[in-house]
C-alpha cells in the first residue's frame, strides 16, 4: 500500500427533513451572510428552496438567491455571479442541488475570496487557489459525490474545455442529505447519477494491480450496493432505503476511501469529459459511453483487476483471467445498458461522429501525442483514437 494521507472535514447531516438544519450548520461555521446557488425551477417548486431560506432566516443569516445553473454547468455563469456578489459580504456559498450547483459554488467560493479574473485563472491553469469561502451544500442527487470532494469541474463556453480545480479549500464545510429529496430525480438523471457513482469508483480501483485489501473490499462492496440499488431506485422511485444507499454511496464514492494507497487515475474522465464539452450530454452518459472501450484497450495489462471486479461485483464464473475479464466488462456493459445509458456514440444523442472529430478529442486527451493517457496502462495518440473509434460504433 502506498502512503497516503486522508482527511474527510465535510460534516454530514444524512435523513429525513435535515434541511431544515441547513441555518444552524451555516451558523456552526461562522456564516452571516450566504449566497444560496440552485438550478432549474424545481428547487422552488418543490418547496425546498423556500424551506432552506426559512432555516437561514430563522438563525439570523441573511440570504442572497441566484438560480440558472446548468448542467455541465458554465464558468461564465460564475463569472457573471461573482460580479453581482463581490461587494455582498457572502461569507458562505451554499449549494441546493446536485453536482453541477456544487462545482459552481466552489467556483464562486474562490471567485468571492478573490476576483472573477483569479477564479478564471485558477481553474484554466488548473492550480489550486490560494483563498476561498467556505461551502455548504444541500444536495438533491444522488451522483457526483461533490458533496465531499476537493475537485470541480466546469465548462469553457467559448473552447468547450472542462476546466477542473481541485484542493482542500474545495471541499464544503457541511452536507445535507435527505434521501427523500431525489424521489423526483428524473430516470435518466437517476441512472446517470449511478453511473456516475460507479465511475468514480471503477476509476479507482484499476488504477494499480492489487496490494490494498481493505481498500479493494471497500471499493467492491460500494460497487455491488451502487449496482443494486442503482437498479431499485430506477424500479422503484419512491424507495426510501434504496435511494438512501445510492445516496451514501454517492458521497463515499468520491471522498477519496475507495482509493487510499493508490495511483488515482481517472483516464475515462478525461476521455468523457471531451463528449461532455462538446455535446452537452450528461457527465454520467459520457462515461458509460466510453468505459467499456477503454478497459477492451486496457485489459491486457489489467485483466487480473477486472477479473477480481467481475467476480466480487456481478459473480462471474469464468475461472482464466482474461475470460473472467472480458465477462466483467460485458457486465458492466450491459447493467449500463438496463438503467438505459448508452454504451456507444451511435445510441446517444449526438450520434455517431466523423472521425476528424475523434481525431481532434485524441489529440486533446495526449496533448497532441505528447503524453500519455494514464500511466499504470499508458495509451498514446494512436490507443486512444482507437478507443474513441470503437466507441463510435453502433454497439
Amino acid at each position: 500500500m502506498r502512503e497516503f494521507q486522508y482527511c474527510v472535514p465535510t460534516k454530514i447531516l444524512f435523513g429525513p427533513q435535515t434541511e431544515e438544519q441547513t441555518g444552524q450548520a451555516a451558523l456552526a461555521e461562522g456564516a452571516r451572510r450566504v449566497l444560496v446557488l440552485y438550478g432549474g425551477g424545481s428547487a422552488e417548486r418543490s418547496g425546498l428552496l423556500g424551506r432552506v431560506r426559512n432555516a437561514l432566516a430563522q438563525v439570523g443569516i441573511a440570504g442572497f438567491v441566484k438560480g440558472g445553473v446548468r448542467p455541465n454547468p458554465l464558468m461564465d455563469f460564475a463569472k457573471e455571479t461573482v460580479d453581482e456578489h463581490q461587494d455582498k459580504g457572502i461569507d458562505l456559498v451554499l449549494a441546493v442541488g446536485g453536482g453541477s450547483v456544487m462545482d459552481t459554488a466552489k467556483a464562486v467560493s474562490v471567485g468571492l475570496a478573490s476576483s472573477a479574473e483569479e477564479m478564471y485563472a485558477v481553474f484554466q491553469s488548473r492550480r489550486p487557489p490560494e483563498t476561498a469561502l467556505g461551502v455548504g451544500a444541500v444536495v438533491t442527487m444522488a451522483a457526483s459525490g461533490s458533496e465531499t470532494s476537493p475537485t470541480a469541474v466546469l465548462s469553457d463556453g467559448v473552447t468547450h474545455e472542462k476546466l477542473v480545480c481541485t484542493s482542500p479549500l474545495l471541499v464544503p464545510r457541511f452536507a445535507i442529505l435527505n434521501p427523500e429529496l431525489t424521489y423526483t430525480t428524473p430516470p435518466l438523471q437517476t441512472a446517470c447519477g449511478a453511473a456516475d457513482i460507479l465511475m468514480h469508483t471503477l476509476e479507482r480501483y484499476c488504477a494499480d494491480l492489487g496490494g490494498n485489501e481493505l481498500t479493494d473490499a471497500l471499493a467492491e462492496g460500494l460497487l455491488r450496493t451502487a449496482v443494486r440499488n442503482g437498479r431499485r431506485c430506477m424500479e422503484v422511485p419512491g424507495d426510501y432505503a434504496a435511494r438512501s444507499e445510492l445516496m451514501w454511496c454517492g458521497s463515499l464514492s468520491h471522498n477519496g476511501l475507495t482509493g487510499l494507497g493508490r495511483s488515482n487515475e481517472f483516464p475515462v474522465h478525461r476521455l468523457g469529459h471531451e463528449l461532455a464539452a462538446r455535446y452537452d450530454i450528461p457527465h454520467g452518459m459520457s462515461l458509460t459511453i466510453l468505459w467499456p472501450h477503454w478497459a477492451r484497450a486496457a485489459r491486457g495489462r489489467i485483466a487480473p483487476r477486472l477479473a477480481r471486479l467481475g467476480r466480487a461485483v456481478f459473480g462471474v464464473a469464468e475461472t482464466g483471467e482474461d475470460a473472467a475479464a472480458q465477462a466483467c466488462i460485458e457486465a458492466f456493459e450491459g447493467y449500463f445498458r438496463e438503467l438505459g445509458l448508452p454504451v456507444c456514440f451511435a445510441r446517444a444523442p449526438m450520434g455517431v461522429e466523423r472521425d476528424e472529430v475523434l481525431r481532434v478529442f485524441a489529440a486533446n486527451c495526449t496533448d497532441s501525442g505528447a503524453h500519455p493517457l494514464g500511466a499504470l496502462c499508458p495509451l498514446g495518440y494512436e490507443e486512444v483514437l482507437a478507443v474513441y473509434r470503437a466507441a463510435n460504433g453502433a454497439g
